[in-house]
Formats: C-alpha cells, sequence, structure tokens
C-alpha cells in the first residue's frame, strides 16, 4: 500500500482522464448491484491503521471503515467489508470477483492498465525504525545498505527497487528488501530485528508511532508524495459515479473533514474526490 502531499509523474505525455466530483450531478445515485443487494459491498484488508484495523473489541474501525460507512448510508445500504490480502485487490477487481476496493492506492501506470481509481486523500511514504537504530539512518541516501522489509505489491514494494539501484549507481551497498504479506507483519520483523527499517505509508507510519508511544519512529525524508485513492473496476461507470458522487456529498457536509482529524489526519485531506482512469499525471490539491 500503499503515503504525504503533491503529486507523481505517472508517465508524462500518457493518456489520462480526471473527472472532478463537480463535474457530475449532485444525485447519488446507488449503482444497480448496490440496489439488487442492498449491500455497499468493499474489499479491505482490515490490517492498516489509523485507515482500517480491528479495535480491542474486534470492531471494524479506521478512516476508510468510516468513510465507507458513510457512503453506505447515503445510498441506504448496509456496508460489507471483505477482508481481502492487499496483493489481491488489484487481480479481484480485473477478474471480477469484487467491484471496490478500498484501500490507500497509489494510481501508477501499471495498476492504471488494469482498474480505474477515485482519489480521496494524499500522502508520501517513509521508512521507520527503532529508536536506537535511527542515528545510523545518515545522509543522502540512509537506506543504502539496510534490510527494508515492505508490503507485497505496494508502492513502497516498487519504491525500495528503485532507491537500492540508485545506490548501487553510486557506488554504495543496495537495500536488501525483504516482503511481508501485511504491515503488522513489517512491524514485528523490525522490533525482532530481522529487517532495520519499514518502508510504509507515511501517515500510516506516523500514526503507529503515537499509538506505539515510540515503538517505531518516522525518518524524516518522505518519497513520492501523491495523491491516494480507491479502487474501481475499469469501465464500470455505474460504481465509479456513485462513489464519487457520495464522497462529494461527505466533502460537502464535513464529514470528510471530521473523519481525518478524528484519527489526526487533517492535514492529507485533499479538496474534493475525482475519478481517474488510463495513465498520466496525476494533482495533489
Amino acid at each position: 500500500m500503499n503515503t504525504h502531499l503533491k503529486m507523481a509523474g505517472l508517465g508524462l505525455g500518457a493518456l489520462f482522464t480526471v473527472w472532478s466530483s463537480s463535474a457530475l450531478s449532485a444525485e447519488i445515485k446507488a449503482s444497480p448491484e448496490v440496489q439488487s443487494s442492498g449491500k455497499l459491498s468493499v474489499a479491505n484488508t482490515l490490517d492498516y491503521a489509523p485507515f482500517e484495523y480491528l479495535d480491542a473489541d474486534g470492531k471494524q474501525v479506521g478512516i476508510i471503515i468510516e468513510l465507507a460507512g458513510q457512503v453506505a448510508k447515503l445510498v441506504n445500504a448496509e456496508l460489507d467489508v471483505q477482508r481481502t490480502p492487499f496483493p489481491s485487490m488489484i487481480p479481484g477487481l480485473a477478474s471480477g470477483r469484487f467491484k471496490i476496493a478500498w484501500e490507500t492506492f497509489s494510481a501508477n501506470p501499471e495498476r492504471l492498465k488494469q482498474v480505474d481509481f477515485v482519489m480521496f486523500i494524499k500522502a508520501g511514504i517513509a521508512a521507520s525504525t527503532s529508536p536506537e537504530k535511527k542515528g545510523s539512518f545518515t545522509g543522502d541516501t540512509p537506506l543504502c545498505g539496510k534490510r527494508v522489509g515492505v508490503s507485497a505489491g505496494s508502492a513502497s514494494d516498487f519504491l525500495v527497487d528503485k532507491l537500492s539501484k540508485d545506490c548501487t549507481d553510486k557506488g554504495q551497498t543496495e537495500i536488501t528488501k525483504s516482503v511481508f504479506n501485511s504491515s503488522t507483519d513489517i512491524v514485528q520483523a523490525v522490533l525482532s530485528d530481522r529487517v532495520d527499517a519499514r518502508m510504509d505509508d507515511a501517515t500510516s507510519s506516523s500514526y503507529f508511532e503515537v499509538t506505539s508511544k515510540g515503538q517505531l519512529v518516522v525518518l524524516p525524508t518522505l518519497y513520492d508524495i501523491a495523491p491516494l485513492g480507491l479502487a474501481v473496476a475499469k469501465d464500470d461507470p455505474a460504481t465509479s459515479d456513485m462513489i464519487v458522487a457520495a464522497l462529494a456529498e461527505l466533502f460537502r457536509n464535513g464529514k470528510y473533514q471530521e473523519i481525518l482529524k478524528k484519527y489526526g489526519m487533517g492535514t492529507y485531506a485533499i479538496k474534493e474526490p475525482y475519478f481517474v482512469n488510463k495513465m498520466g499525471s496525476l494533482r495533489a490539491d
């Protein structure tokens, strides 16, 4: 998965489409699937605080869970969260197993060939490590020679490959990358000294630093600042229009800002949700 604030080039010169929420009808129309089932079904990992996680009572909570719940209310549906491993989400959408994968995806060119996106937040990527190791990450290339854990198929996964090449191009030691299936597994790997750092969404990493009382601390360098969005099946306007229109109402009525601030993530709000397909450069409000 993927995280803080401007835009990233996603294949300059390529074709792309961006639909602002202001370009859509104010009407919030449930998709045929939602109308027939009475459920807003979304694939989600339930393992990526503060966006989605299970609290001490086993209740589904987090920014995405609350936003999805509000969208479900607006289309008179019950929220149905289908717990799904992150690497299975894009293939699941492409194969038609589900219509919506609500995570914090970066809309990179490879993903845009397979699915469409509705952007709803902005963020960047950061590394975090144990307090006792923080001093060993120095200079302009702090990750060179380090063991770094990433989530399989995430933006961090691809970013570490690029950063490692930068290290070797400069005559420095490559990054040793370890791939995990969940952010929880990466945290445990850092705490048990199996890797030196966790590379992940900066908002999630910052949230863990606070809630864990500093078990891991976020390093100052931010990478790939960009908009993030939920993924929808390609060429499914009924679903994408429903999501954009419902989110636009949450932006308008203040619920969106309220939910982000509740989790200390108000800094990462954008001005309005917007739809993106094909390939190109994305804006970050």
